[in-house]
């Protein structure tokens, strides 16, 4: 049966001088992309879908590269909208995501809501799953909007009990009735 993978990117450079959709993947998340890259957990991927992002789109070039798979962009895939705060230190912004999963329908000064995030990715997911022709498919996004997506499938309130716990995770689905086989499992 084929599978959709859902692939979170792996750690980033944090660099709050530069706009969070442009951050770049550290070497220990490059690392860790490469041995996702090579592993049997993505043998059978035939497509690679990612994010806009510049960490995503990383992410996706080296698990493309050994096989040389091709791969397409969506920006439905890219991460929860946080334009309108930009950069928040580590605290700051633990406390608005926990507020940005425990009210789905408020937007956390400005944010995109949960609930909108979560329509956006599901009918991203979706597009690709009914168009995909044959062998797995990778999907290459980010945490909290995998998370929204992993809910709405699992029939699940939102909550961010069902976050990973770190960045550069992976959960898979039945490619046909996307139905989750587990939650977030860390790429190595």
């Amino acid at each position: 049966m084929p599978r959709v993978l859902i692939v979170s990117h792996p750690e980033v450079i944090v660099d709050p001088d530069i706009p969070v959709t442009d951050w770049r993947l550290s070497g220990s998340g490059r690392q860790k992309a490469e041995r996702f890259a090579m592993s049997d957990r993505i043998a059978n991927v035939t497509h690679v879908w990612s994010s806009t992002e510049t960490k995503a789109r990383e992410t996706a070039r080296i698990i493309t590269r050994p096989r040389d798979l091709p791969i397409s962009f969506d920006d439905r895939l890219c991460e929860n909208d946080r334009r309108a705060t930009g950069f928040l230190p580590p605290v700051l912004f633990e406390a608005a995501a926990n507020a940005f999963f425990a009210e789905p329908g408020a937007s956390f000064r400005g944010w995109e809501t949960a609930f909108d995030a979560q329509a956006r990715i599901v009918q991203a997911v979706r597009d690709i799953a009914e168009h995909h022709v044959s062998g797995d498919v990778a999907v290459v996004t980010h945490g909290a909007v995998g998370t929204l997506l992993y809910c709405h499938l699992q029939g699940l309130t939102i909550d961010r009990a069902h976050d990973q716990p770190g960045q550069g995770h992976y959960w898979s689905a039945d490619l046909m009735t996307l139905r989750p086989d587990h939650g977030w499992i860390p790429m190595s």
